[in-house]
């Protein structure tokens, strides 16, 4: 049974009025994650301070997002509602939720099979129906593109061209790229066959991006 009660609900809120304090002005984004109960997706152990701008672990080595990044990835996305979204890292489920708030039809890729299976369960409880894949985020889901956007929720060693290239004309990926041991949060909009534009949004921080599935 899935417990979202008002207490949790004015936590919420709060968090909400703090991302915004922090420089989140995106209103539909705001409104979705004030939708999406993050405490559902934590270990008991962190329900209490599942609603601070923190990330906490969920297991396989792997952690639940800051909301503020959280926040941050969806407002540099721009979805649109009935958009295709590609997220590479499932991970507990939390940014496929505020993506499928915002109106967006997600594909999401984790290798990690611990979390697939327990995040699988969580977003089936919440009502949610991504489609999920258990494989190597690198490669991307080919056979289901082109996507609108695509949004990368772990720090990737490089670009990785196979996701470039399942990115439809006018398509958007937000991706953490390591640069001289920093990780900076990169927009790039295809605006050609062969033609992309780049953004940089600062500093941030992710688990690694890997290539081999993990617990198969």
């Amino acid at each position: 049974m899935i417990k979202d009660d008002y207490r949790h609900k004015g936590l919420r809120k709060q968090m909400v009025e703090e991302l915004a304090t922090k420089g989140i002005t995106d209103r539909v984004v705001l409104g979705a994650i004030e939708k999406v109960p993050r405490h559902i997706f934590m270990d008991s152990a962190f329900v209490e301070l599942a609603y601070q701008n923190k990330a906490f672990p969920i297991g396989a080595g792997q952690t639940i997002s800051h909301p503020f990044t959280v926040a941050f990835q969806s407002s540099l996305l721009q979805v649109a509602p009935g958009e295709k979204i590609l997220e590479i890292g499932t991970g507990s489920g939390y940014q496929t939720s505020v993506l499928l708030e915002l109106g967006a039809r997600v594909y999401s890729i984790e290798r990690q099979k611990y979390l697939f299976d327990k995040t699988r369960m969580i977003l089936n409880k919440l009502g949610y129906d991504p489609y999920l894949s258990y494989g190597d985020g690198f490669k991307g889901l080919p056979g289901f593109a082109p996507f609108d956007k695509i949004i990368v929720t772990c720090g990737a060693p490089f670009l990785p061209q196979a996701l470039l290239k399942q990115l439809t004309i006018g398509g958007r990926m937000v991706i953490p790229v390591e640069e001289e041991g920093k990780l900076i949060m990169k927009v790039i909009d295809r605006v050609e066959e062969n033609d992309y534009v780049q953004m940089d949004f600062g500093e941030f921080r992710f688990v690694p991006m890997l290539e081999k599935r993990q617990g198969s």
